[in-house]
């Protein structure tokens, strides 16, 4: 099997090029206005680094299913004109995510830089419990 990228890292670039990722502060204009920031970490990492508050929690392997109005397996909150922010921890897996719902036609985006950017940027971060 011949490879389309030659590393990890080609792979997440060509996903940001249909992307125009946000910073941590155009990311909260846009969530007040009507975003849904999505964050789509495992468990272990909300516990570890807790959350943005108000996120819709989707872990990466459900996403798909979960925004596309569409999918029969879809949440409420999957429209097709909602605006969707993933972020993961530190903006690489949120970058492939966006892309995927992109490509099914989601009007989707990542945070640059992820949580620890959202952090950095002095912006709320609140306590993950375990489920």
């Amino acid at each position: 099997m011949t490879a389309t990228f030659a590393s990890v890292d080609a792979l997440v670039e060509d996903a940001r090029t249909g992307l125009r990722r946000l910073t941590p502060s155009e990311a909260q204009a846009r969530v007040e206005a009507g975003a849904v920031l999505v964050d789509i970490r495992p468990e272990w990492q909300r516990v570890e680094d807790g959350v943005i508050p108000d996120s819709l929690i989707i872990e990466r392997n459900h996403l798909e299913w979960r925004l596309h109005p569409g999918s029969g397996a879809s949440l409420p909150e999957a429209r097709a004109d909602q605006e969707w922010i993933v972020y993961c921890t530190e903006g690489y897996a949120s970058s492939l995510a966006a892309a995927s719902l992109r490509s099914l036609g989601l009007d989707a985006t990542d945070l640059a830089g992820g949580i620890v950017a959202w952090r950095n940027a002095g912006l709320p971060v609140v306590v993950a419990h375990r489920q």
